[in-house]
């Protein structure tokens, strides 16, 4: 068993907290993980990309060579096809649809729209909605964790713990609302596959 997962989006969307309850998780479950991470010119508004590479055997190398990417989770549209160089012909594409328009000549959404619904794996979901809906709009990127989460080689009690163990010093609301995201995430690319 081996999942290459890229996660893409600009700095400050939680790009790196899905990493971290990724490799929390991965680790629980004494399965091996590699992960390495890029930051962007700026902290914020900069694009933040992570490779998380996970299996039950050693892994050699902390990096997805293109083609072998069996998900791109991405917090941003335009960031997402950024790496499709990188997803497997059948990989699976997840994505909130809001955009954090950080260039003056930001694609037009419906095209970006159009080239992610070509992949017939592919999840645009509006999560931001979705997070705010429950009360916590910083929570998109845990909605799109939970929408994956059915692609994932861990089982759902231990990226739950995971999620319980990052947010433990925010105290039990903020982990509560994080736990609501990630089944809503879920809840909703179950609607969708079905």
């Amino acid at each position: 068993m081996k999942r290459n997962i890229i996660l893409a989006g600009v700095g400050g969307q939680g790009i790196l907290t899905i990493a971290a309850i990724l490799d929390t998780a991965t680790i629980n479950s004494n399965l091996n993980i590699k992960q390495s991470e890029v930051h962007g010119m700026s902290q914020r508004g900069g694009a933040v990309q992570s490779h998380v590479r996970i299996s039950d055997k050693e892994i050699f190398s902390d990096l997805i060579p293109e083609g072998k990417a069996d998900i791109i989770i991405s917090v941003e549209p335009m960031e997402l096809l950024r790496y499709l160089p990188f997803l497997k012909k059948d990989g699976f594409l997840i994505t909130d649809s809001n955009p954090f328009k950080n260039i003056n000549n930001y694609p037009e959404l419906e095209d970006l729209y159009k080239e992610i619904k070509m992949h017939k794996n592919s999840i645009l979901i509006d999560a931001k909605e979705i997070a705010k809906e429950i009360g916590n709009s910083k929570a998109t990127n845990i909605v799109l964790l939970g929408a994956a989460a059915s692609l994932l080689p861990l089982s759902n009690d231990s990226l739950q713990n995971a999620i319980k163990t990052l947010f433990e010093r925010k105290g039990e609301r903020i982990i509560n609302k994080n736990l609501e995201a990630y089944e809503k995430g879920k809840e909703i690319a179950s609607v969708m596959a079905s």
